[in-house]
């Protein structure tokens, strides 16, 4: 466990004072009940604290980034800079899955790569980082990994809406999900989609909801429309 604390700590760019803080951030309470550990000693607690200073920070950003925009276009904006599906796509990139404390029965149904569980592991290492280092710290941890690429990150996490308009500004053809296929037991499933408009097929994507492949097929199919233009 130590070797793999310490793997996490070189891929985000801070060490530690207090090692256990970030052992705590990483316990879901799957594996504290697991463990016949006491309810506190979970995540939730430290993810709470985390999830107020990434609201504080998101904020700030905005503030400072778009001098002009209204109080509730900046409201709307946060909320999809920090939502789930945002945070999970951050924590995928740290590869923070690998690295949960996660109960045997969890695990077995797909728990490293949930949404919801890797959203809440992201907040509750913000949590751990400023309780360790302070608001500095966290912050730099934000702006480096959460707030950098916005621009990507919202095309994958909103891409079924960002093809929708994109194709009303450009086609008249109707756009059509297709679930093509799933794999794996019921409670571990991979769903695959395709996104079609018109008739024609212009990405394929997978997920472990089928909202997820849905999503996913139409980043791909953005992609291609931007080298691409529909004609």
């Amino acid at each position: 466990m130590q070797q793999k604390l310490s793997e996490l700590q070189d891929q985000i760019g801070y060490r530690f004072q207090n090692p256990e803080l970030l052992k705590s951030a990483l316990m879901h309470s799957s594996y504290t009940n697991e463990k016949k550990l006491p309810k506190h000693k979970c995540n939730e607690r430290i993810e709470f604290l985390g999830d107020a200073v990434l609201e504080l920070v998101s904020s700030e950003f905005l503030f400072q980034e778009h001098e002009k925009m209204p109080e509730g276009e900046m409201t709307r904006q946060r909320a999809s800079m920090v939502c789930e599906p945002s945070l999970a796509f951050c924590a995928r990139e740290l590869h923070l899955g690998e690295y949960l404390l996660m109960g045997k029965g969890e695990e077995v149904t797909g728990g490293r790569t949930r949404d919801s569980i890797l959203s809440d592991a992201l907040e509750a290492l913000i949590g751990a980082i400023y309780l360790d280092g302070g608001f500095a710290s966290a912050k730099e941890f934000i702006l480096r990994f959460v707030l950098n690429d916005l621009e990507h990150k919202k095309l994958f996490y909103d891409s079924k809406t960002i093809l929708q308009e994109f194709v009303q500004g450009n086609s008249t053809e109707v756009i059509s999900y297709h679930l093509t296929g799933e794999e794996g037991p019921d409670h571990n499933k991979t769903f695959f989609a395709k996104v079609c408009i018109g008739e024609t097929c212009y990405g394929e994507g997978s997920g472990k909801t089928k909202k997820t492949a849905e999503a996913d097929a139409a980043y791909h199919a953005i992609l291609k429309l931007r080298k691409n233009k529909i004609k």
